[in-house]
């Protein structure tokens, strides 16, 4: 019995998490439209999570179009295709890679940063004072860090299409002898309007992903410093699991056809 009990406290628990979870999204995007609107703090967390990540993703593209060369290349050296090389690096790019590394590396860098900020606010009191202050906390701090976000994981994994087909450019004409001229062309001829566009799509959906999970575990840390450390462990953990499983789920849908 010992067993089944442990199995209903887990169940129990975890449905407990959904549900509390589900709550809060649906508090995050109804006040997304509601006023009043803080535009100076979704500027602000704006040049955070965009501007202060492009770094890290615009390197983490750019190494990654390159390894994604090197690797078609020798891949297709013994079925002679070769020539496949700027093809699938922009099509791997744009479809995939883009978003989804960029995703990674912005939950690990923005989840983290935003778990730990509202978790120390939750265990310093600071949110329950502004309740006392009647400013709505999910007005305040989730919905700008969402709506930016939001708006900025489109524009960081457009950047990173960019370098990422770069960074194979560099490695196919400087590394693999390719003509520039040639592997450019391959590019734009295979190159489709809906496979960036699909990219941006599953962007926006990690942007929200990972501002929702940052809020989420720190706004409901509890324990002191330890609280706020497994806030942010978990904020970064889900964060990406989830992007992976949307992707999968958005692939699906996208290109089912």
């Amino acid at each position: 019995m010992n067993v089944f009990a442990i199995i209903g406290r887990v169940v129990l628990s975890t449905l407990a998490e959904i549900g509390a979870l589900t709550r809060f999204v649906w508090l995050a995007v109804t006040h997304i439209f509601r006023p009043p609107f803080f535009w100076r703090l979704i500027a602000q967390q704006m040049l955070r999570i965009g501007y202060f990540s492009l770094p890290v993703v615009a390197l983490t593209a750019f190494f990654t179009g390159g390894a994604l060369a090197l690797q078609i290349y020798y891949g297709g050296n013994t079925f002679n295709s070769e020539s496949i090389v700027a093809t699938i690096v922009a099509l791997g790019i744009t479809r995939e890679l883009g978003p989804v590394l960029g995703g990674l590396m912005v939950a690990g860098r923005v989840s983290a940063a935003i778990a730990a900020e509202l978790g120390t606010m939750r265990v310093t009191e600071q949110i329950d004072a502004l309740t006392t202050l009647s400013t709505n906390p999910h007005k305040y701090l989730v919905v700008p860090r969402v709506v930016a976000a939001v708006i900025t994981l489109p524009a960081l994994v457009f950047i990173a299409d960019i370098i990422g087909i770069m960074g194979g450019f560099v490695v196919g004409t400087g590394s693999l002898e390719f003509n520039p001229g040639v592997y450019i062309k391959n590019t734009v001829d295979f190159l489709d309007a809906d496979d960036v566009i699909s990219g941006l799509i599953k962007a926006g959906v990690f942007g929200f992903i990972i501002a929702i999970m940052g809020c989420f575990h720190g706004f409901n840390s509890k324990g002191g410093a330890q609280g706020v450390g497994r806030a942010t462990t978990n904020a970064v953990v889900t964060a990406s699991i989830l992007i992976l499983a949307a992707n999968y789920v958005m692939t699906s849908l996208l290109f089912a056809n």
